[in-house]
């Protein structure tokens, strides 16, 4: 399994500048690639690089393989648990995003359903307007009507 990391965080892990890191890559000492213009580089090809140094510094001397083993091994299970925190963050974004996107559907729909209310609540405003007007005309027809019947009557 190859885990890639970006230059940026790989730099920031070793503690070194991306000139050195880039000069490194160029040199085909580091396994690298570029996606979508970020270079990206594969953390078991770092680790053996990094770790000659490291093993120089600490004047292990050949013969002591399990102490080389032993770093090897620390080195991997920190980058295992940094691509698992990564692999985290991102199930993390994912799902505030599908909220975001439940929610953006839900203030829509809600939007909709207003606008459908207030078109509802338009029309029965006229039909009431309408209504009304016709109620104010038979209540003058009835009183014509029994005004002319009163006015009969008397005479």
């Amino acid at each position: 399994m190859q885990t890639w990391i970006s230059i940026d965080e790989f730099a920031k892990t070793v503690n070194k500048n991306l000139a050195e890191i880039e000069v490194m890559c160029e040199s085909n000492k580091l396994v690298s690639k570029i996606e979508k213009g970020i270079r990206y580089i594969e953390a078991a090809s770092a680790t053996q690089v990094l770790m000659t140094p490291a093993v120089k510094n600490l004047q292990i001397e050949k013969s002591d393989n399990n102490a080389i083993a032993f770093v090897e091994k620390t080195i991997g299970t920190i980058l295992n648990l940094h691509e698992k925190v990564i692999d985290a963050k991102d199930e993390t974004l994912e799902a505030l995003r599908s909220e975001n996107q439940f929610l953006k559907e839900g203030l829509l729909s809600m939007q909709e359903l207003y606008e459908e209310d207030r078109k509802a609540i338009e029309a029965l405003t006229r039909q009431l307007k309408i209504a009304q007007d016709e109620l104010e005309f038979v209540k003058r027809k009835y009183k014509l009507m029994w005004g002319k019947a009163i006015e009969n009557s008397t005479k």
